[in-house]
């Protein structure tokens, strides 16, 4: 009688394995087997990490293997199991990969198709079409939206990590690092005895040092020592936390009356401010968003405030970025002065400290959560519910994983108790599908010339990563898809993008999100889009936080007293009263550390131990990607070399495969 080999992996996550009932059942072509019983409790089979092999005898040799059938049984209390693939060898010797890399929870029965991945168009048989459907079926019941505020980007309907479908909880592992992560920052920088000093002001710049754990030769000891400095406030809008934020000026608002005296002593180039203007030397970071947020009132002991500020920058003739001039408001008038470099020294600190501060709060709700956890979470919830998982596409889906929404004390953050809510939802407006493809962004804002702008690294680093993964998903693509009429009758990734638009963006008129791809190319750089945002991206933004945040100064998470409306008014003492108190810079301190750590055994982008693809091609396709960023992460490498501000956030031998937190 025929026999089949069966070998079945179980995952290496903590609590992978299971002493549940286990049964498989073989389908091929020909016929099916028995329902067979692989592993009674307490045998030691499907332990963690462990391959078990069991033989399946059959009446008659069943054909071509089509499906694997798994299914789970409670001995006693429900045990998940995470099965990460089977194995089956036939008869003939031939060997059948069956990908599965999910949860097996409950009594419910798992249904696998082999390794190939399959357009819509390639199921030929009535049992493959009907498996695709009912996949798909029972993903949009478990995977459902939800709109958690008002004017955001939907989420999954999941109200606790919990509640999560298993197969996008994080792993136990995960959590876990994240919380000893903080843990440990708030044990090993020795903050214990001021966690809860709140309203307890510091006595001055020098005391901040007392939570501030000095790694030599390291970026976080440089801006330590030299954030007061003009070069070091222009630097960090090129490559610090937050890239994003400056554009160049073609045209000076009339809400910011900068005139060519005010600045004149700083321009290097004997032309007017006008002349700088048009030679395209002069540019802005408008804080505009930031204008009527609701600020902190969640502690009545403690008033809070934040600013809507607008801030010249200047290249000067070492293409360095210096700030000009800084209005903390965006009316202009008495009450608003316009604070330049010229005034007085605590007049001109305290004016770089209330940008630095709204910079900060800009960076954690809108570049950070928004624009890469809510965006990607969209992405992901409409791949479970929209791709089966023999598509081509719904097997990227390694750079989409669950996010974890950080809580850090809500009286710590000038925004918290509702105000980061206002700020998602005003920057709901801005945010549109062009602004996420990285070049166009870069782009829209004026920064895109190297000749301009020699040192901008984000710029310039972020590009090779794109279009290292755009190649990369271009190869892919072009082996599936044969043509652009193959994509435009590919229904299930034309549902997919419809999703995301119609249901994940709530169809919003200023999203521009695309409601159907045309090309191979369109699908080419959508996906190349998702993947981005999740790996490469979210790294740039967030794995910088302890280098630029953890001096307190250089980004306040919270100011306690208001914006200053005249100048020759401000003295230190002041400007200690107005920067956080020393409880709430150790819980600002304590959450930059545990946000900048990898993961224990973090997967970096590039790397895909989970073969969710078998075939030769794809296979090559991504030892090719790999070898381009192998090249990317060498060039940065080098450039790096002897530099005291290395800019490393976007070289691929740091980016995780996919948001983490």
């Amino acid at each position: 009688m025929p026999s089949y080999t069966v070998m079945v992996a179980t995952g290496s996550q903590w609590f992978a394995g299971t002493d549940d009932y286990i049964y498989i059942t073989l389908v091929g072509t020909e016929g099916c087997s028995e329902r067979t019983l692989l592993d009674k409790p307490f045998y030691n089979d499907f332990e963690r990490g462990a391959v078990d092999s069991y033989d399946v005898t059959v009446g008659e040799n069943l054909g071509e293997m089509e499906l694997v059938k798994v299914e789970k049984n409670k001995y006693w209390v429900h045990d998940d199991w995470y099965c990460k693939y089977i194995t089956v060898k036939t008869p003939s010797g031939d060997y059948v990969e069956f990908p599965c890399f999910r949860w097996l929870v409950d009594d419910k029965e798992v249904v696998l198709r082999d390794g190939r991945a399959r357009l819509p168009k390639d199921d030929k048989t009535r049992l493959e079409k009907q498996h695709r459907r009912k996949e798909l079926e029972s993903r949009r019941k478990t995977y459902r939206w939800t709109e958690w505020q008002p004017g955001f980007p939907m989420s999954i309907d999941a109200n606790t990590h919990k509640e999560l479908p298993r197969d996008i909880q994080f792993d136990s592992e995960k959590g876990v690092d994240f919380i000893l992560n903080y843990s440990k920052a708030i044990e090993n920088l020795c903050v214990n005895q001021f966690m809860h000093m709140f309203q307890s002001s510091w006595n001055d710049f020098a005391d901040f040092e007392r939570i501030f754990v000095r790694i030599k030769n390291t970026i976080s000891e440089y801006v330590m020592q030299h954030w007061k400095e003009d070069f070091m406030f222009g630097y960090q809008y090129l490559n610090g936390c937050n890239p994003v934020m400056i554009q160049k000026c073609t045209k000076l608002p009339e809400k910011f009356p900068v005139t060519h005296n005010m600045v004149a002593d700083c321009l290097e180039r004997e032309m007017t401010l006008e002349e700088e203007i048009k030679a395209g030397n002069i540019y802005l970071a408008d804080y505009e968003l930031m204008e009527d947020i609701s600020p902190n009132s969640t502690d009545p002991c403690t008033l809070q405030y934040l600013a809507a500020p607008i801030c010249m920058l200047y290249n000067n003739s070492q293409s360095k970025i210096l700030p000009l001039a800084i209005q903390l408001g965006q009316t202009p008038g008495k009450d608003n002065p316009i604070f330049l470099p010229s005034d007085g020294q605590y007049d001109w600190m305290l004016a770089k400290i209330w940008v630095r501060s709204s910079d900060f709060h800009i960076h954690q709700t809108v570049t950070h959560l928004l624009r890469t956890h809510l965006v990607s979470e969209v992405f992901g919830v409409a791949m479970f519910r929209q791709l089966p998982a023999v598509h081509p596409a719904y097997k990227v889906h390694q750079h989409i994983n669950s996010t974890v929404n950080v809580s850090v004390s809500p009286q710590a953050n000038g925004t918290g108790g509702g105000g980061h809510v206002e700020m998602i939802q005003k920057a709901m407006r801005s945010l549109t599908f062009r602004s996420l493809c990285f070049p166009d962004a870069i782009k829209a804002r004026g920064m895109d010339s190297p000749e301009d702008l020699p040192y901008y690294y984000y710029r310039d680093d972020g590009n090779r990563v794109w279009d290292a993964t755009k190649s990369f998903v271009w190869d892919v693509v072009c082996i599936y898809y044969d043509s652009d009429n193959t994509v435009q009758k590919d229904e299930e990734i034309q549902a997919f993008v419809k999703d995301v638009c119609s249901f994940g963006m709530q169809d919003l008129d200023c999203c521009e999100f695309p409601k159907s791809l045309k090309t191979r190319e369109d699908l080419t750089e959508y996906l190349t889009v998702i993947i981005f945002t999740a790996s490469a991206h979210h790294a740039a933004v967030n794995f910088g936080q302890y280098d630029w945040c953890s001096w307190i100064p250089n980004a306040p998470p919270t100011m306690r007293k208001p914006p200053p409306t005249q100048k020759g008014v401000v003295d230190v003492k002041f400007i200690i009263e107005s920067l956080p108190d020393r409880g709430r810079s150790c819980w600002h301190l304590g959450a930059v550390w545990a946000l900048s750590q990898f993961q224990e055994n973090e997967l970096f982008l590039g790397m895909y131990p989970d073969e969710h693809f078998i075939e030769k091609p794809v296979k090559e396709a991504m030892e090719s990607f790999r070898q381009r960023l192998a090249e990317v992460s060498s060039a940065i490498k080098i450039r790096n070399e002897g530099k005291k501000l290395p800019y490393y956030y976007f070289s691929p031998d740091r980016i995780p495969n996919s948001v983490a937190v």
